[in-house]
């Protein structure tokens, strides 16, 4: 039975990564900053299934809330199997110089330095593991540049960047490391990133059939569940009416 420690679970792909994993008797470690919704995702989970489920609520902007929420971890706990780095999200749509400082702020200390945080706080608990592995959601905004993107695509950029350097970094450690890049998904991502405007966030899929979360928690279920010896550095995945972000298909 594997133990799976999982941010941004709250919604979306952490949601359906936790239910996924669950489904298959890992044992979850859910993590967010909103309670109610871990509360649910928690009693969602032991509803369906037989899965053990422990809720952790912390921000990962903040690096001492981290470091004491892992640290509180009992033994029972403290042996970790699977890390994804899932928490996330983008704010705002602007060029640079219209661009909100708070919203640049947000997306560094939470796609950057959160997933930082976490990856080094949790690696020490993952030393017992036969089967270690560490997936981090990237984007397709981390592999093209489009207008409006700025902050948010070099922060997905540097994720990119970041599953590269653990990979070298961990390979003695046979620590297998994977980072998804998805496409256009219907999560509560556009909603976030227009704070709030649901009509705006809605025209984002017009006329296409985007990517749903539980396509991404299948993905990384596949990914695992390979054989040891296999790595798969990187998934890009995007809805079929996808091309790249320039290349769209809607009816």
């Amino acid at each position: 039975m594997l133990t799976t420690f999982i941010t941004g679970a709250t919604s979306g792909f952490g949601e359906a990564i936790a239910k996924k994993f669950a489904s298959e008797n890992h044992r979850v470690i859910i993590c967010g900053r909103r309670k109610e919704n871990l509360e649910r995702v928690k009693s969602e989970i032991e509803l369906d299934t037989k899965a053990e489920v422990l809720t952790l609520c912390f921000d990962v902007q903040k690096k001492n809330e981290v470091r004491d929420a892992i640290a509180s971890l009992n033994d029972e706990w403290k042996n970790i199997d699977v890390l994804v780095n899932n928490a996330g999200g983008a704010h705002g749509f602007s060029s640079i110089e219209d661009g909100e400082l708070n919203d640049w702020d947000e997306m560094i200390d939470t796609n950057v330095k959160g997933l930082l945080y976490v990856t080094k706080s949790v690696l020490p608990l993952m030393k017992q593991s036969e089967n270690p592995y560490i997936f981090n959601i990237g984007s397709t905004a981390g592999k093209y540049v489009y207008e409006k993107g700025n902050i948010y695509c070099a922060t997905k950029f540097a994720v990119d960047a970041l599953t590269q350097a653990m990979r070298i970094d961990l390979l003695k450690k046979k620590i297998r490391v994977t980072v998804i890049h998805p496409g256009m998904a219907e999560t509560e991502f556009s909603l976030v990133r227009f704070n709030g405007d649901a009509e705006r966030a809605k025209n984002v899929y017009k006329g296409l059939e985007p990517l749903n979360a539980n396509d991404i928690a299948d993905v990384v279920a596949y990914c695992l569940n390979t054989p040891k010896h296999v790595n798969i550095n990187e998934m890009v995945i995007t809805p079929t009416s996808q091309a790249s972000p320039y290349y769209i298909d809607r009816k």
